[in-house]
């Protein structure tokens, strides 16, 4: 996005655009990363090409219009390149299962050297990785998104992306909308499992990683036209919301006569359960006693029945030693004492839900438990026998998924605490991260002379789509699974990886298209045309992805600063 965004700001000579595409050509898993493309200020014109390093041989991919495989709308530019990629790998090596990533991305991988690690002395016909490299470009089915192919090194595969192929899709994003450019995936429903609030007490630096992680989730699978259903699994139930009712009860007795209390107050009232909690015996064992009273998973109660009633039309229930009894390889449901709420759960989204891919956002602490669980947890075993879930070795749907994340850290390095040390509040966090905006632009706009041209309702709109936004966006630009360290002067700064950066970016582009007084409707379908129209329409084209991807972010885009 900040690729995009230089490329139109630019508006300048022409420059050619020079993307990696990545081929990884064995059968490994995704690598994270961040991945950023080469700055452009001609894109409608310019080459969208593959670079490598080393001597290349170059294979021209031109084909007679007949003979080309139509790809508009079939899904994002990785995935079309992806069924071509695939085609080539069976006609290339049919033995091999492979399974090939594309990727725009500013490195090369030596997928080919691991191919060739995986047939050598088989009585291949191959002599080494670059004759793999050379099979697998010559055997690309012809396509209009491909200008041309080199190989070079030791089997590095390039592909230049046509010209009038990328012309001809951004032309058709500006005039069918960019849902145009959508990924295609293979399910319908998703759930997603995030935030988990704990309703006893407000939410807190704590939650941040999870809310924000899960609800981009739920934004990029809606994108991809998949319907998502976003769960809180409301937590919990425990000593700490056993403690803090009866403190409730005793402070008001008449709780009925006072209305509503703020979730604010909670806090102090948690605080104060807590410490009474610690010092008193009777309050504690009254609390312990309201939290059996709150217990029973109550919402599923209904299901259970039809779970056994399932198990045993199956005839998975057998009787050992008196006991109603699942056998499985590893583990042994007893009974059905244990809690076994999870399949429920499961059973619920899978069969009245009609959830095919169930997603839990938590941080990575509980990652281990997750592996676990999925993989050969007694509960999961009984659900795949009931032929609720199939084996993940089949890589069929539905499935469950762990999004794991790292922990949000003070500038001391610890950990936010959510018992015994003071926490920052949601709340607080973001309307500080709402008033340091607010202050740097008003002094930004009052050192230039445009205060008067702002309204209050604006500024008030504008510093909280830039404050909010910067702590979401400097949340998601941090790997996944690592700790990252909490700073509102990196978050909230306008240059580098910001949120900042990019909504000044994408207000630098709105003002050079107004300043234009053009109808960029009207300019739509001539593109290729005058040189200003083309040039405006590249501003268009990236001001449109700009506030999709803001859109999958949760960041409100503005329009000038």
């Amino acid at each position: 996005m900040r690729a995009l965004a230089a490329a139109a700001t630019a508006v300048a000579a022409p420059t050619p655009v020079r993307l990696r595409l990545r081929l990884p050509l064995g059968p490994r898993a995704l690598r994270s990363g961040h991945c950023r493309a080469a700055s452009s200020t001609r894109l409608l014109r310019s080459a969208c090409s593959a670079t490598t390093m080393g001597d290349e041989t170059s294979t021209s991919a031109s084909v007679p219009a007949q003979q080309q495989e139509t790809t508009q709308s079939a899904g994002s530019v990785k995935q079309q390149l992806s069924k071509l990629v695939i085609s080539s790998l069976r006609t290339t090596v049919p033995e091999v299962e492979v399974e090939p990533m594309v990727e725009v991305c500013s490195k090369v991988c030596n997928n080919a050297m691991g191919l060739w690690s995986k047939i050598k002395g088989s009585g291949t016909s191959f002599k080494n990785p670059n004759a793999i490299g050379q099979a697998i470009a010559k055997n690309l089915p012809p396509s209009d998104i491909i200008e041309s192919t080199s190989v070079a090194g030791p089997g590095f595969v390039n592909i230049v992306l046509s010209n009038c192929w990328v012309a001809k899709r951004i032309q058709d994003m500006l005039v069918n909308g960019i849902r145009t450019w959508a990924p295609i995936l293979p399910v319908k429903r998703a759930v997603l499992d995030f935030s988990s609030p704990n309703i006893a007490k407000e939410m807190h630096v704590g939650h941040l990683r999870s809310t924000i992680i899960g609800d981009t989730l739920a934004r990029m699978f809606e994108f991809s036209n998949v319907e998502v259903l976003r769960r809180n699994h409301v937590g919990d139930w425990g000593t700490q919301f056993g403690m803090l009712i009866e403190y409730l009860f005793e402070k008001f007795p008449n709780w009925k006569e006072i209305g509503g209390q703020a979730i604010g107050d909670l806090q102090v009232f948690y605080k104060a359960s807590k410490t009474k909690f610690d010092n008193d015996e009777d309050f504690k064992e009254r609390a312990q006693q309201a939290v059996v009273l709150l217990q029973g998973e109550s919402f599923y109660n209904p299901y259970i029945r039809p779970v056994l009633d399932e198990f045993y039309s199956k005839g998975l229930i057998k009787e050992s030693d008196g006991a109603q009894v699942i056998f499985i390889e590893v583990f042994t449901v007893i009974n059905f004492l244990k809690p076994f709420s999870s399949m429920i759960s499961w059973r619920y989204r899978l069969n009245v839900e009609k959830a095919e891919w169930i997603i839990y956002v938590t941080d990575v602490g509980q990652q281990q438990h997750f592996d676990m669980f999925f993989s050969v947890s007694e509960y999961v075993t009984a659900a795949r026998m009931a032929g609720w879930l199939p084996d993940p070795k089949e890589k069929k749907f539905p499935k469950t998924s762990h999004v794991g994340f790292g922990l949000v850290l003070g500038s001391d390095g610890k950990r936010f605490r959510t018992r015994s040390t003071e926490v920052v509040r949601l709340i607080e966090l973001l309307d500080e991260a709402k008033s340091r905006s607010k202050s740097e632009l008003l002094q930004r706009l009052t050192e230039n002379g445009k205060i008067v041209e702002w309204t209050d309702e604006e500024l008030e709109k504008t510093s909280e789509a830039v404050g909010y936004g910067a702590v979401k966006y400097a949340d998601l630009k941090n790997n996944r699974l690592t700790n990252y360290t909490f700073s509102f002067e990196q978050m909230l700064s306008d240059k580098g990886n910001t949120a900042v950066y990019l909504q000044y970016a994408h207000a630098r582009i709105c003002s050079i298209i107004r300043k234009s007084n053009k109808d960029v409707e009207e300019l739509k379908m001539v593109v290729g045309s005058p040189e200003e129209t083309s040039r405006l329409l590249l501003c268009q084209a990236t001001a449109v992805v700009m506030r999709q991807c803001f859109q999958l972010l949760g960041i409100t885009p503005v329009y000038k600063l």
